[in-house]
């Protein structure tokens, strides 16, 4: 194995340190601490704190006033992204469970959202998102399905403004993306994104090495 150089052993060293500090360095309210804690127990997963932050900050680069969002969850990722977006934006969000949409809607309120920010729709993503307006949305952030994250990408191109954002959570599927053993399906999918992502003269992407991997890509106009 090769020898790591004195910069490289303190990279190896602090990088989980860096990423926890990371992790903890936007705090978060009383909303959004119900919010994960009803996630846990109907045992879903979350964003990050670092991903969510992540997600606000580009919703707020964007200017965003229309943002699509599939996977609810208990509203936690909802959140970041509407705190982010302009004050008269509204928050399209897709899930396939609407008792945790109940959840995120109880979540919105109590981080001080009018009821008009956020539409609800339940049902599958892969069949809500053809109803969505082409070219009318300024981000898409995509948290679902990763066997239909390809699909969603088709998806999302469509909907996006040029200029628009493209987000996907999770694409280091727990560090089984790199591993070089047999994978699972939803895994190779997930590979099939990265290089579609990544090849496309269509998009300028970047993969963010928080939370569960961030994979971003702006719409060339």
């Amino acid at each position: 194995m090769r020898q790591l150089r004195g910069q490289e052993r303190a990279i190896t060293a602090n990088r989980q340190t860096d990423w926890a500090f990371a992790d903890a360095f936007v705090p978060e309210g009383e909303a959004l601490r119900w919010a994960r804690a009803e996630a846990r127990a109907v045992g879903l997963p979350s964003v990050s704190p670092g991903t969510g932050a992540a997600l606000r900050l580009l919703a707020a680069s964007a200017d965003a006033k229309a943002v699509a969002e599939i996977g609810t969850g208990t509203g936690v990722s909802g959140i970041y992204l509407l705190l982010g977006m302009r004050p008269d934006g509204t928050l399209t969000t897709v899930d396939v469970q609407p008792e945790h949409q109940q959840l995120a809607k109880t979540a919105f309120r109590a981080a001080g959202f009018a009821g008009n920010r956020a539409r609800f729709i339940p049902g599958r993503a892969l069949d809500v998102l053809p109803r969505l307006a082409d070219g009318g949305y300024d981000l898409v952030f995509c948290d679902g399905d990763r066997y239909e994250y390809p699909d969603y990408l088709a998806e999302s191109l469509r909907l996006l403004r040029p200029g628009g954002l493209v987000c996907f959570e999770g694409v280091f599927a727990d560090g089984r993306t790199v591993d070089s053993g047999a994978q699972p399906a939803e895994v190779q999918r997930v590979r099939e994104l990265l290089r579609t992502v990544r090849e496309s003269q269509e998009l300028l992407p970047s993969l963010l090495p928080m939370g569960d991997g961030l994979l971003c890509a702006v719409r060339r106009g």
